[in-house]
């Protein structure tokens, strides 16, 4: 019987990588987003892919009533599931504290840790039931470290760091295991999304830079989920090889 894997956000990205890498290995696939029209056609992808099954789930993480109704009444047969991806997140803006959009914060924790925690509650019951289970919180290398600007952004990163860890202590006894991945500079829509469909903006954060790609986290994601049963990554950061740091960037001209 093929595994289950839950994905939240998978209409871009890191998701919509995720969603493929683990159709082309045979998993059964629950995608989320807010986008239907981009679930629709993520489904049909993914259907081509192989003999698997797909169930598209279209609702906003920040809703807390969405996330309870929709994940609390799934079918049976998509009750199982084995790994969940939590990838819904976001930065928007970029500006300092005083003078920063209160929109853009409650946008950015609502989604970011809020979505998070109201997906993983939902979920994992289903997982402690079995004995059994594998979640992965998608944070960032801001979280690790702050900049300036990233205040908010920064914030909500580093909770996800610190609720990770938290997870990984509660969870133990139901034998689940929790893995944090905090990318660097990733050329996704990130910085798209951040300055709100600005193009000229977005290129300019990895001029020079040879970023990761959807795909290189969608790998490590794959890599630490096929491990042995008794092997548990908890924490990873991956950057570019021209990134050190959050401030620490090489840059070819």
């Amino acid at each position: 019987m093929n595994k289950t894997i839950l994905i939240t956000g998978a209409t871009a990205g890191f998701g919509k990588a995720t969603a493929l890498l683990f159709a082309e290995n045979g998993y059964n696939i629950i995608i989320t987003g807010r986008r239907k029209e981009r679930l629709d056609e993520l489904e049909k992808e993914l259907l081509a892919s192989g003999k698997i099954k797909v169930l598209s789930l279209n609702f906003d993480v920040r809703k807390r009533e969405e996330v309870a109704s929709v994940l609390g009444n799934l079918p049976a047969e998509w009750r199982d599931i084995d790994i969940l991806v939590n990838n819904a997140g976001l930065a928007v803006g970029l500006d300092h504290v005083d003078t920063g959009n209160i929109d853009d914060w409650d946008r950015m924790i609502d989604t970011n840790l809020k979505g998070l925690l109201y997906v993983t509650r939902a979920i994992s019951p289903l997982m402690a039931e079995r004995g059994k289970g594998h979640i992965f919180n998608i944070g960032s290398i801001a979280g690790k470290e702050a900049y300036e600007n990233g205040n908010v952004y920064c914030a909500s990163k580093s909770a996800v760091d610190a609720l990770s860890k938290a997870m990984r202590i509660d969870l133990l006894k139901n034998n689940i295991k929790v893995t944090h991945i905090a990318p660097g500079m990733a050329e996704t829509e990130f910085s798209l999304v951040r300055f709100k469909g600005d193009e000229d903006k977005a290129k300019v954060v990895y001029k020079g830079i040879d970023a990761l790609t959807a795909d290189d986290i969608a790998g490590v994601i794959y890599y630490c989920a096929t491990l042995p049963a008794h092997v548990c990554i908890s924490d990873l950061v991956i950057t570019p090889t021209q990134q050190a740091s959050v401030n620490h960037n090489y840059r070819r001209v």
